[in-house]
């Protein structure tokens, strides 16, 4: 008896997206017709354990624009509907769902969204070149160019101005000049 591989589905209004996730599967088969009928069976593992799975689709497909790509861990499935309209479900039984059948959040769209989702909709980038936005590792960056400051060794705060001034004119730091820089200028015992 063959056993039932996880079966992930999706669609937009024109296709429907069919992953059955069954790792190193061999001996696929696929039969599609065009009234739904839709048909898989492949072994899979070293006991070459069979899987099957024969399901009727909601609606008519277009065979001929329907594709099927084989990877190491599932097999994808483009199905081209015969007509651009939502299905309610995927199966043509109505009632609950073989537990096999699950649906593919990841390429999930709802209906009113599918406008939304189409890529370059709300982008018109004009005649930007990319190559010129120094994006990426940062390599070529010059901060001179990009206007960066010059100064960038000055930068020291208040605080270790003074204590440089007091080092450089005794030679090591006055312990009041310190405290007053470090408790924001005022005298020991004095509120700031």
């Amino acid at each position: 008896m063959s056993r039932h591989p996880c079966v992930r589905w999706a669609q937009r209004s024109d296709v429907l997206f069919i992953t059955i996730d069954l790792p190193d599967a061999q001996d696929v088969k696929l039969k599609l017709e065009p009234e739904g009928k839709f048909f898989f069976s492949a072994t899979s593992g070293a006991e070459k354990i069979p899987f099957e799975v024969d399901i009727e689709l909601y609606d008519k497909v277009n065979v001929n624009e329907s594709k099927a790509s084989i990877g190491l861990r599932n097999i994808c499935y483009l199905v081209k509907k015969a007509e651009d309209k939502w299905w309610s479900r995927l199966l043509k039984q109505e009632g609950k769902p073989p537990v096999f059948l699950k649906v593919d959040w990841d390429k999930w769209v709802d209906e009113d969204e599918e406008q939304d989702k189409k890529p370059g909709n709300d982008m018109d980038f004009g005649d930007v070149d990319f190559s010129k936005l120094n994006m990426g590792d940062g390599e070529g960056f010059d901060a001179d160019a990009a206007g960066g400051d010059d100064d960038l060794e000055d930068s020291d705060t208040e605080e270790e101005e003074n204590v440089e001034q007091a080092s450089s004119a005794g030679g090591k730091p006055d312990a009041k000049a310190s405290l007053a820089t470090a408790s924001g200028g005022a005298e020991p015992g004095e509120k700031a």
